[in-house]
């Protein structure tokens, strides 16, 4: 039998969907099978990337292979469920599996550092502090800090709840060398447990069956705003720790984690880790290696949070599940929702699904008996379901998109000493940028096309134009470019423009604006909400406040500007529309004060807000499955969508055309898989030129979701290998959310 060579297959994070072949590293000969999951940094081209080393091979000769460079780990990272996960994700995206794999792995370990040390960081008290503690600004948050750390060092999960804004206080010690930040063992710090609220009736029906059932099963847990969903979550953590397990809690926005890390910190007796795109590249090693080698119990994050290893996994939660910031919009276009219950499934442990407006997706599934369906019909505790009003503004008078009634109720309501969310979902402080004489309006040059305007948001009063799709900035003309006329009025509006019109109709009250703008930087929500504090004042946002926020003083909700999201080619937008309604309404009257809501629509009779209205989230949501079921739209049908970008059209429309034209090849005609498809397109995107590149797009859609991935798997070589592919930016996105 003649001799052959040893090699490494490894994936590599680079576009192209293969397995590359390597001599193991001159300092470590032989392929030892104990090596695959580890990471190994090899020459490609005349680069140098960091793999993931999947299988040992062997050729007949060592002729034209490459001997790797060096080792990166000595124990495999990537082994087990997680390994098999990501190679599911990869053929279920059509993704290479070295981009899945580079997905899972925080920055230091993509680029071939050591697995981190884990260890939590506290403040404590420098000897100097100790001495000048007690001369410091009684009542000043440094002074707070200070009096917390005389009896030694604190963990800074232990300290956020216990002081808003400490971070600040500390920065202000250490500048002053009364305080510093100190390293120590993950597992030193004590936590101390709370307890929470008694569970009603139906919270308790959901907590027990949940509880009876081991191993994985899916439950959708549907309830009311302000149910008491996350007591049901915390019983079930509580109930996993308890077993010694890990948890680990999804959440869609970086804005929810500090909540909801102090509401899990208060009941709970282990460190919650939270992971998110907020923290550093080495926070993020920190917690993913803490997890990986079981140290940490309880990982709460968002998106990229699902990739975390769980070697002694008991429990997946993913929070307000129907959240659209699940789904990653590029690189590996997954939904952490459905990865978490694949990996739930691979796992072998429950997965809780929350949510007081499910996705259809989910509904259908709970309905068709794959999910196991809890209901919380009623608010938790005294709390009572807000009054809502739908306020016509036909020939009513509106100021910056206000209408008297609404402020007058806005006046009523704050000299109760409550508070008020105005919500509009556009940041910025207008639209578009308009001249009064010529009709010229401020459109980004850079995603505009002679048939399709893109206008620029006006921002920070006036003073800056910004393009919200590919992030283009200039100053905004003082004169119209093209007549000099100095009549130029911001159009519509934005929520600087009613943070501005409600400071000046309500002087004596903080109004305090959150959407993506003023939340930016770490802590930027927590820091904002408590300037609102616990008295009278006006929350102004966007749909950053529509998600999980318990604000127990708000009894008002007004809405602005509801009649843009009615009218929608999107088959998706009557979903979101009503998800983001409910929602947002939702965040009224979650205490003892009961709350209302007031919608302002210039079309009061529209059928969607009516069903809502009149119905409820699941009226509309009935009645929606079924339309959807007789248009032949997911979640009855199955979608892939090719986008392609490139500055010249016709290169973009070639390529799709050639796609196209494999899909339907004479050759594979009568193949079932091909048959069951049908193709549409290509055709400009809703967005057709953004950042300078125009864009097409070409839409799949199959009944059986295995026809549209045979027909993939079948043509997806062919595609790669068209010349076209090598003009283009191209993608491929499954199950798409947005057919922007």
């Amino acid at each position: 039998m003649p001799s052959t060579v040893p090699t490494l297959r490894v994936a590599l994070p680079v576009p192209l969907p293969q397995l590359f072949d390597y001599l193991p590293p001159a300092d470590v000969p032989g392929a030892d099978p104990a090596r695959v999951g580890c990471r190994l940094r090899v020459p490609f081209g005349s680069r140098e990337l960091i793999g993931v080393v999947v299988e040992i091979g062997r050729q007949p000769s060592a002729e034209g292979l490459r001997p790797a460079l060096a080792w990166c780990d000595d124990t495999p990272l990537l082994v087990d469920e997680l390994a098999r996960s990501l190679q599911w994700l990869a053929r279920y995206t059509h993704a290479p599996l070295g981009e899945a794999q580079a997905s899972a792995l925080p920055g230091p370990l993509r680029r071939g550092e050591p697995l981190a040390d884990t260890h939590a960081w506290a403040w404590q008290l420098t000897e100097a502090g100790h001495t000048a503690a007690s001369s410091l600004r009684a009542g000043s948050r440094p002074a707070l800090l200070a009096g917390l750390l005389q009896a030694g060092a604190v963990g800074e999960e232990q300290l956020d709840p216990l002081l808003p804004q400490w971070r600040e206080a500390a920065r202000s010690l250490a500048k002053r060398e009364l305080a510093e930040r100190v390293a120590v063992p993950a597992n030193t710090i004590p936590a101390r447990p709370g307890s929470g609220p008694a569970l009603n009736d139906e919270q308790q029906a959901a907590a027990a069956a949940i509880r009876a059932h081991s191993g994985f099963a899916t439950y959708l847990l549907d309830g009311v705003t302000g149910s008491g969903k996350t007591e049901v979550y915390l019983q079930a953590i509580a109930d996993c720790l308890a077993a010694g397990k890990q948890a680990l809690v999804l959440v869609p926005e970086i804005g929810l984690t500090p909540q909801t890390l102090g509401r899990f910190r208060a009941r709970l007796g282990v460190p919650v880790h939270a992971l998110h795109s907020g923290l550093s590249d080495g926070e993020r090693a920190r917690v993913w290696a803490a997890a990986w080698r079981g140290e940490a119990k309880l990982i709460v994050g968002t998106r990229s949070a699902v990739f975390t290893p769980l070697p002694n996994a008991g429990l997946i939660v993913i929070d307000e599940e129907h959240d659209g910031s699940y789904k990653q919009q590029d690189g590996i276009r997954y939904h952490a929702r459905d990865f978490a219950l694949v990996r739930g499934k691979a796992l072998d442990v429950p997965v809780i699904l929350g949510s007081a407006t499910p996705s259809l997706e989910s509904l259908h599934n709970a309905y068709s008996g794959r999910y196991r369906h809890l209901r919380l019909s009623r608010r938790a505790g005294e709390a009572r379901p807000p009054r809502v009003r739908v306020l016509d503004v036909r020939k009513r008078p509106l100021k910056d998109g206000l209408s008297p009634e609404v402020l007058a109720g806005i006046g009523a309501t704050l000299a109760r000493g409550e508070q008020v969310l105005v919500f509009k979902n556009r940041r910025g402080y207008a639209p578009v940028l308009l001249c009064h004489d010529c009709g010229w309006t401020a459109a980004c040059q850079r995603c505009s096309t002679p048939l399709h305007q893109t206008p620029m948001t006006v921002h920070a009063g006036g003073r800056r134009l910004q393009c919200h799709h590919c992030g283009a900035r200039q100053p905004a003309p003082l004169a119209c470019p093209a007549c000099a006329s100095l009549a130029l009025q911001p159009q519509g509006i934005g929520t600087e423009r009613l943070e501005e019109r409600l400071t000046e109709a309500f002087p004596d009250v903080p109004v305090v604006r959150i959407d993506r703008s003023t939340t930016q930087r770490r802590d930027a929500l927590e820091t904002q909400l408590a300037r609102l504090g616990s008295d009278a004042g006006i929350l102004v946002g966007t749909q950053i406040l529509a998600k999980g926020h318990d604000l127990p003083r708000l009894t008002m909700v007004v809405v602005v500007g509801i009649d843009e999201g009615l009218f929608s080619a999107d088959f998706r937008a009557a979903e979101k529309l009503s998800q983001q309604l409910i929602q947002v309404a939702g965040r009224a009257g979650r205490a003892d004060r009961p709350g209302e809501v007031w919608l302002q629509t210039h079309h009061p009779e529209h059928p969607l807000l009516q069903t809502l209205v009149n119905g409820g989230y699941h009226a509309f949501a009935d009645a929606e499955l079924q339309q959807r079921e007789a248009a032949g739209f997911p979640p009855f049908a199955h979608l892939a969508l090719f986008r392609a970008e490139a500055k010249d059209v016709a290169a973009a429309n070639q390529f799709l055309l050639a796609v196209r034209g494999l899909t339907a090849d004479e050759s594979s005609a009568q193949s079932p898989a091909v048959a069951a498809v049908e193709c549409y397109g290509p055709m400009p995107a809703p967005m057709p030129r953004r950042a300078g590149f125009q864009r097409t797009q070409l839409l799949l859609s199959a009944q059986q979701r295995s026809a549209l991935h045979r027909l993939l798997d079948t043509q997806l070589p062919a595609i790669y290998a068209l010349p076209q592919a090598r003009r283009v930016r191209w993608s491929l996105d499954v199950d798409p959310i947005d057919l922007y």
